[in-house]
């Protein structure tokens, strides 16, 4: 009887290690605030820098992204050099969404002048760039609706101009990190900026753990995950290490298309709020479950993100 459990608890554990082993873990990455995201007036110099820099791992390693475009992002540039900003993340085969037109949020605007912005980013995608698929809008905030009529006619008015919005479950606060850290850079403050940059992986990887065991109690499993980041000189600086952090928790990289495929896509999204929250999140309410909030940063990161730039 002993051996019996003996060899029983052993078979357990060799099919446990095997399926940790051949776990196939999915995400698909979108990067909002296009072309820049630390500011809505952009040097030339440095953004194209920071461009290159943020898409030199994504490139290298063939990683799908949509990137979601603010329209009047870094209007102080010259027509033909924000074009050269645009067509570099088409020429490292990223896809381009709408991120409408001036970041609005949609709790404090009127929906039909939200959904003006939107169509002036189409056209001036089109015009800029003409990618050859402008499909994904991504609302900012994640606000897309505080009330039913509202949200039913924003997803109206996106289906009949060939949108679908783009969802996200590894909610997150990168740009709390991000603001930090431009003001670590401003002030010429390398240990400050060492520390946040150690501090943001750490994050991140709470983030994903997260959202992991929160989709096995919403949908009984693990599903492909949506990871929302900003085009910020903190990711240009991490996308290296961000990657890895992915990579060993057997993550491997997939297009939003290819995320959506999976069933969970399609459970409805019935949440109404004034609240951005994560699609798991939103597929709990759904299925009559509370919220379970994500991590926060660390109080200090918040703290040096909101200290009023010099």
């Amino acid at each position: 009887m002993l051996l019996k459990r003996l060899l029983l608890s052993f078979f357990t554990i060799a099919n446990t290690c095997a399926f940790a082993q051949t776990m196939h873990r999915q995400v698909a990455i979108t990067i909002d605030d296009l072309p820049y995201a630390d500011g809505r007036r952009c040097d030339e110099t440095d953004t194209l820098a920071t461009t290159e820099k943020l898409l030199d791992p994504i490139r290298a390693a063939k990683v799908p992204v949509v990137g979601f475009v603010i329209g009047d992002r870094c209007m102080d540039l010259k027509p033909g050099q924000r074009r050269i900003l645009l067509k570099m993340w088409l020429d490292a085969g990223a896809e381009l969404g709408n991120h409408t037109w001036s970041h609005p949020d949609l709790n404090k605007i009127p929906l039909k002048e939200y959904e003006k912005q939107i169509l002036e980013t189409d056209d001036d995608l089109r015009r800029t760039i003409n990618p050859s698929k402008l499909r994904y809008f991504r609302a900012p905030y994640l606000h897309d609706g505080s009330n039913l009529q509202t949200k039913k006619q924003l997803q109206r008015f996106l289906s009949r101009h060939g949108y679908q919005e783009a969802p996200v479950t590894f909610d997150n606060n990168d740009w709390t990190f991000a603001a930090a850290y431009s003001l670590a850079l401003k002030n010429n403050d390398s240990a400050l900026a060492k520390s946040i940059e150690d501090a943001y992986i750490s994050y991140m990887e709470s983030i994903a753990e997260f959202f992991e065991k929160r989709s096995i109690e919403v949908l009984g499993r693990e599903c492909p995950q949506v990871l929302l980041i900003h085009a910020s000189r903190l990711n240009a600086k991490m996308m290296p290490a961000l990657l890895q952090m992915l990579r060993g928790r057997g993550y491997t990289f997939v297009s939003l298309e290819q995320a959506m495929h999976d069933d969970s896509y399609r459970i409805p999204d019935t949440y109404i709020g004034r609240k951005g929250l994560s699609w798991i999140h939103r597929w709990g309410l759904a299925k009559g479950r509370p919220i379970k909030l994500e991590p926060n940063e660390p109080e200090w990161v918040a703290k040096i993100a909101n200290q009023p730039v010099p």
